[in-house]
């Protein structure tokens, strides 16, 4: 059996097409290590007195996120787990969380777990069924998504989080860049940096993404490898109603097939590209929601969460009931 590449002792298991070589498991878990905390250090996501929160599905790439922060970052900074529950049939399953938190714990980390239904008053079943009665129908994905959003912002400032990491992975980067660009969206483009400034607003929790350079097959290796217990449902939602990303993720995987490391290329360029406008440097001022009292963009009365689900007859969600108060 043929050796390792890099530690020439171990066999080697797993063929890594971009950089071709082949690695032993050892290997390739300390490659994806290194090259999330090179990121992170590129780009000075995490500095020595920031409190992490992170956002924790419970699949494989924020497993990742959760086992390399937690052993290069746990005793320089706090870090934080947050997992949302999103109330579909079929795909929330309890034992999933509990492994999740059991984990965390080993690894020295405290989760949060939460729900939309907690936060709105109801379920992602409960909102797609109102949205279906109505003649505002947008995809599950909107509704989902906005929701999502929202509750991690919330739970990393009311935790005292001074950066929201979140799990998305090279291909997600590359996708969503290409349909920025497809829409003509300069704004998100530029967001896309990991410097980007969005906002003027200490509502808003600086947001971070440690594994944007990181094949999704490596973090289905590297979950694999290390015997994490991944959710592995599909949302039954996504073959309701296929979306531009589905579309753009299929050429994207058949581009970086014929041409190993393509992904990686893109990102970095347009990380070059990106640098030369200085994205830290552009940042917007918000309006407040005036049922919620949250960021909405300028020349907004509301929120795009309060006016999603005021289009389908939720007109006082939970959030807009209570009181926020400090955790810490």
């Amino acid at each position: 059996m043929k050796t390792c590449d890099v530690c020439k002792v171990r066999p080697a298991e797993i063929y890594q097409q971009h950089s071709n070589r082949k690695l032993c498991k050892e290997c390739f878990i300390e490659d994806i290590s290194n090259r999330i905390v090179n990121e992170i250090k590129r780009w000075d996501m995490i500095k020595s007195n920031d409190i992490v929160m992170m956002a924790l599905s419970g699949g494989k790439d924020g497993y990742v996120m959760l086992d390399v922060l937690s052993r290069y970052f746990s005793k320089s900074n706090k870090l934080i787990g947050l997992n949302i529950i999103e109330g579909i049939h079929g795909y929330n399953k309890e034992e999933d969380a509990k492994f999740l938190v059991n984990t965390a714990k080993e690894l020295g980390v405290d989760i949060i777990v939460t729900s939309i239904k907690d936060y709105i008053g109801y379920s992602m079943d409960e909102i797609f069924n109102k949205s279906r009665e109505s003649k505002n129908y947008f995809t599950p994905c909107t509704y989902c998504g906005a929701s999502r959003r929202r509750i991690m912002n919330y739970y990393a400032r009311e935790m005292g989080a001074t950066k929201l990491a979140t799990a998305h992975n090279l291909d997600d980067e590359a996708q969503t860049a290409i349909i920025n660009l497809m829409k003509g969206d300069i704004n998100s483009l530029l967001k896309q940096h990991p410097n980007a400034s969005v906002a003027d607003d200490n509502m808003l929790v600086k947001r971070i993404k440690p594994l944007r350079k990181i094949y999704e097959w490596e973090t289905a290796t590297f979950t694999f490898i290390r015997k994490y217990h991944i959710q592995q449902t599909e949302c039954p939602y996504i073959e309701l109603a296929p979306t531009l990303r589905a579309i753009v993720r299929r050429e994207l995987y058949k581009y970086e097939k014929e041409n190993p490391g393509i992904l990686i290329k893109f990102i970095e360029t347009l990380d070059q590209i990106l640098d030369y406008v200085h994205p830290h440097e552009i940042s917007t001022k918000l309006n407040r929601c005036i049922k919620c009292g949250e960021p909405t963009t300028l020349g907004r009365n509301l929120c795009k969460l309060c006016e999603l689900l005021s289009s389908i007859g939720i007109e006082n969600p939970n959030y807009t009931l209570r009181i926020p108060k400090k955790v810490i």
